[in-house]
């Protein structure tokens, strides 16, 4: 377990991993670093999902990390429980997924260039 997990979620204006003070995109770089959190993200932006599912969609990761990324998400407002038990992303999640996109597009063109070399038999 690192020191944030007892610590809850980076903070903007507070030490965070990187930074000494804490700046928004620092702090929300040492929150989407975390183990499986971006994972989370990307299948709550697909659909809602309960613990269980989430769980097998997430490559049965423990249980234990689970929840605990499941509490840093909600204490971010990234994602909230529904009354149903599902997990959902909030309008503030839903605009993480927006902006994560460019990065998306990015890494499908990037996929794209490595393919291209592997082609190539990195000859170049």
């Amino acid at each position: 377990m690192n020191r944030h997990d007892k610590a809850g979620i980076p903070r903007p204006g507070s030490p965070v991993r990187g930074s000494t003070t804490g700046r928004a995109p620092m702090a929300a770089l040492d929150l989407l670093g975390r183990r499986w959190i971006l994972r989370l993200i990307w299948e709550l932006s697909r659909e809602p999902a309960g613990f269980r599912a989430l769980q097998r969609r997430c490559d049965d990761m423990s249980s234990s990390v689970l929840n605990n990324r499941l509490r840093d998400l909600v204490e971010a407002r990234i994602a909230a429980q529904d009354p149903t038990g599902r997990y959902t992303l909030t309008p503030t999640g839903t605009r993480l997924v927006a902006a994560l996109d460019p990065l998306r597009e990015w890494s499908v063109e990037w996929a794209s260039e490595l393919d291209k070399d592997k082609d190539r038999g990195d000859k170049d």
